[in-house]
């Protein structure tokens, strides 16, 4: 893969016409990111080139806001630090926030019959799982091996409980599995595709976590109700993202830039890729983006 012009972005693969995803790039009016991975480094901190390349952006009079598998809570330091008007999309595009006022704009409930299941599943296999109610999530596990960093990401404590019979299983909004065991969790988010089908998604948003969320809980439908609530074409929207979760929203995106980490396969639905997030692929991003509209 070779560099685009002077947006330093490479091409992805299976985009082969760069004049095409250069003029698409350049009519963008809507950056919409994925933060884990992407806007964040991997020690969860948030870069100052990435900051500035916010600001940039928004100067230049293109309107940015965030997608998460994160709660809304997990959000709000990212959401403010940056200055975000706009509505975000927690839990993978789950609910939807108003950051004036924090309120919540839309929400999706995993069916109680598809939440029973899958941590009935996980209990069986040992693996540690988390629900998330609102911005409270809940363990019955507090040893569990990712619960310290999950607290340092979302900046807030778990209620631990017992069993999670006891909380109401009908207002469940994602459960995750966490597990050190990828090959596991491979094999776990195949078996709830196919258990889960048509009642729930499941898509790992890293490596070791699996998301399971309401079918209509993903990124591909938050991009398309953030772009509707911002009144941008789907074909003025840029998505920047580096997991298999991400790519329900490149596929609906006019523009798409991943991280230089991601896997080939992911890699292969976006139209741009760019450096590793730890190497500030995000700000490159932006950064490119710039780049196409100054040259257009």
């Amino acid at each position: 893969m070779t560099s685009i012009g002077a947006t330093g972005l490479k091409l992805g693969p299976g985009h082969g016409d760069p004049e095409q995803a250069l003029a698409a790039l350049a009519k963008v009016e809507l950056v919409i990111s994925d933060c884990d991975g992407t806007l964040l480094y991997t020690d969860k901190s948030l870069g100052e080139p990435a900051k500035e390349a916010v600001r940039n952006l928004t100067a230049a009079g293109v309107r940015f806001t965030v997608a998460s598998s994160r709660p809304g809570k997990g959000m709000h330091s990212i959401v403010e630090t940056l200055g975000v008007q706009s509505p975000f999309a927690a839990f993978n595009g789950g609910k939807l926030v108003d950051p004036a006022g924090w309120k919540t704009l839309n929400a999706h409930w995993l069916p109680r019959d598809a939440a029973q299941t899958a941590l009935e599943s996980l209990e069986r296999d040992a693996v540690d799982a988390w629900v998330f109610i609102d911005d409270q999530w809940y363990i019955t596990n507090p040893g569990g091996e990712y619960v310290p960093l999950e607290r340092r990401t979302v900046g807030y404590d778990a209620v631990v409980v017992k069993r999670f019979e006891d909380i109401d299983l009908d207002s469940i909004e994602k459960i995750v599995a966490s597990t050190k065991d990828a090959a596991l969790l491979q094999r776990k988010e195949a078996e709830f595709q196919d258990t889960l089908k048509g009642r729930a998604m499941a898509m790992r948003s890293q490596t070791y976590y699996l998301d399971i969320t309401h079918p209509l809980a993903n990124k591909g439908e938050g991009v398309r109700e953030l772009a509707r609530l911002a009144g941008v074409a789907l074909e003025n929207v840029a998505v920047l993202g580096d997991m298999g979760n991400d790519v329900a929203m490149f596929d609906v995106a006019g523009v798409s830039i991943v991280m230089g980490q991601a896997c080939a396969d992911v890699q292969s639905h976006a139209t741009f890729v760019s450096a590793t997030n730890d190497k500030d692929g995000f700000a490159a991003g932006l950064n490119g983006l710039l780049a196409a509209r100054k040259g257009k």
